[in-house]
């Protein structure tokens, strides 16, 4: 079996080494960079499975790297997880808006990592369906490959994103509460804000260019996708 790999940015140098030895413990690979130009280029270089990056970093700042890695053909796919000591609603709000696939505030405890880190692989990875080819109006979903086109041109959308397009299009005409979709796309048990569903759903609509208009918001309540 193949071994995960995990970057770990982090210019703390203890910090990053206690988790590195403790995600070594669970049996992952560990690659570790102490500023965010050689963390990127880590990334770029490397493709691990998952990123966890702070946001104050020497030489380029995490929000920065995440944009870099969210808009890079061959790294957009990768999971990010922030680790910082920024906890405000505001910096969540940028952190989801750059792209992250969690937030995890400082301090932290490792058992609370671990079983994060685990979530993000695991809906990263799994397989969310038999169709191989899922349509809703002009939006095709190739669940074979995780790519999505519009009327034929192809967009580049992260995991969670990718999920939560998805989970939408196969319930077309069902209206899902955002507290569903928190357990759905981001895991059970997920301790979220219910806001991070409206933030990642405002960015995959304009990925999606006038097909996000095929999501429909339901006041009060949540979302579905409809076929015009």
């Amino acid at each position: 079996m193949t071994l995960k790999t995990i970057l770990i940015i982090e210019d703390e140098k203890d910090l990053a080494g206690l988790v590195a030895f403790n995600l070594e413990k669970e049996g992952y690979r560990i690659l570790l960079a102490a500023d965010g130009v050689m963390g990127l280029e880590k990334a770029r270089t490397n493709s691990p499975d998952l990123i966890l990056l702070d946001l104050m970093l020497p030489g380029l700042a995490g929000t920065e790297i995440c944009k870099a890695l969210k808009s890079g053909e061959k790294t957009s796919r990768i999971p990010v997880i922030i680790l910082t000591a920024k906890g405000e609603e505001i910096d969540r709000v940028v952190g989801f808006e750059v792209g992250a696939d969690d937030y995890v505030v400082k301090p932290f405890s490792t058992r609370e990592l671990l079983l994060r880190v685990k979530a993000v692989l695991r809906r990263s990875g799994a397989e969310l369906t038999p169709e191989k080819t899922v349509t809703v109006g002009t939006v095709a979903i190739d669940t074979y490959r995780h790519t999505v086109t519009v009327a034929g041109k192809s967009i580049e959308l992260s995991a969670i994103e990718f999920k939560l397009l998805l989970t939408l299009a196969q319930r077309t005409g069902r209206v899902q509460s955002r507290d569903q979709l928190l357990k759905d796309v981001w895991g059970y048990g997920y301790g979220g804000d219910t806001r991070t569903v409206d933030t990642h759903l405002t960015r995959l609509r304009a990925k999606l260019g006038e097909a996000g208009d095929l999501i429909r918001t339901i006041r009060g309540f949540g979302y579905k996708m409809e076929a015009e």
